[in-house]
Parts: C-alpha cells; sequence; structure tokens
C-alpha cells in the first residue's frame, strides 16, 4: 500500500456525511502517517479550521447544504486554491469533467479502492507541496520588490522592457550613470543574478495576484 509523500504534519480532511465512511478513511490516512480531520459537512469543516490547515481534502460530492461540487467550483472562483479528491457512490461523466475542470485532482466511485485513494491523496499532497513552495517564493519577490525605491521600480520596468541605459536615462531625465546606479541597486535588491532573471522577477510579479 503506498505512503503519501508528505510528511506526518501533512493533513487530510475528509468531508463526508456518512460517518461510518468518515472514520474508516480517517483511520485509513492516520495509518500512514498522515493528521486527519473528519467532518460532516462542508460548513463544518469551514467552522472548526481555516481552510489553510488542509492540504489535502476528500470530499464527497453529494453532502448536506453546499455538494462538495459546488464547493470544489466556488473554491475554483474565488481562487481558494485547494488539493481536492471528490469521491461519491454514483459519478456520472458529466459530473467528473466539472470537477476536473473545477480542479479536482481526481473523482473516485464508492467504495474507493484504498489504493486508489491514497495515490490520488499522493498527487494532491504533491500538488500542495508545490503551490504552498511557489506561494512562498512569491511572497519572497514581493518582498524583495517593497524594499525598491520609485526610481529603482521606474528603472527595473523599462529595463525589463528591452530598454538600453541611454534610452532610459533619456525617457526619465536621468544621467545615464544614475541610470546605471539604480539599475545596479535594483539588480542587488531583488538579488537577480543578471538582466534575463530580473526580467523574469517582473514578469513573475506582473503575474502575480496579489499585485493587482
Amino acid at each position: 500500500m503506498p505512503r503519501p509523500a508528505e510528511d506526518c504534519a501533512a493533513t487530510v480532511v475528509v468531508i463526508d456525511d456518512d460517518q461510518g465512511v468518515r472514520d474508516a478513511l480517517c483511520r485509513l490516512f492516520r495509518s500512514v502517517g498522515l493528521v486527519s480531520q473528519g467532518y460532516g459537512s462542508v460548513q463544518a469543516w469551514l467552522d472548526a479550521a481555516p481552510p489553510a490547515q488542509a492540504s489535502c481534502i476528500v470530499l464527497d460530492i453529494r453532502l448536506p447544504g453546499a455538494s462538495g461540487l459546488e464547493f470544489l467550483e466556488t473554491l475554483a472562483r474565488g481562487g481558494g486554491a485547494q488539493s481536492v479528491v471528490l469521491i461519491s457512490a454514483h459519478v456520472d461523466v458529466q459530473m467528473a469533467v466539472r470537477a476536473m475542470k473545477a480542479g479536482a485532482i481526481d473523482v473516485l466511485t464508492k467504495p474507493v479502492r484504498e489504493q486508489d485513494l491514497l495515490e490520488a491523496v499522493n498527487r494532491a499532497l504533491a500538488q500542495d507541496i508545490l503551490r504552498r513552495a511557489e506561494a512562498e517564493r512569491s511572497a519572497a519577490l514581493r518582498a524583495r520588490y517593497e524594499t525598491l525605491t520609485e526610481r529603482e521600480r521606474q528603472v527595473m520596468a523599462l529595463v525589463a522592457a528591452g530598454l538600453l541605459n541611454k534610452q532610459i536615462a533619456a525617457s526619465v531625465g536621468l544621467s545615464e550613470a544614475t541610470v546605471k546606479l539604480h539599475r545596479g541597486q535594483a539588480m542587488r535588491k531583488m538579488e537577480a543574478a543578471s538582466v534575463p532573471d530580473l526580467v523574469r522577477m517582473v514578469d513573475l510579479l506582473a503575474e502575480d495576484p496579489a499585485n493587482r
């Protein structure tokens, strides 16, 4: 039986209104070294703990109140990324397509084979590791950007746009030597190894939703 690749701090949240199923799945995940929490509805989980605590959610599609699929679609629309594995006693093609479009890792039919579920959870945890690492990188990049002066940001943007030092100097009304100084300071503060590296950082900052 495969052991999920996350460490023992990983948390798998099981949301299923069938207590027998919920307890059995929690025992399964604990048996492979994962922290596991069970809830009877999406609202019960939201009331008990912040969503950020989950590394993976195993979610029944049919639930009282908001269904698992509706909750997943709400998360997707709101940008609240979570690694979700959907389970249901009845899965049709339309439902599976909706789930995958909303970002589900997998959609499994009850009774779920332990190996299939653990493999899906393993993929979900791997995705969660990548997402958290990317969030940390983005936060670090934003923090470095915040240390720049307005002039350094201006020069950095123009460097990324492909302008030469003398073109930037003419554009912003500075001497070429001063532009070189601001450019060097921007690269040092951003920890850019080269101009292409700095350009990639500018692109990443532009793509980051936190900067919009």
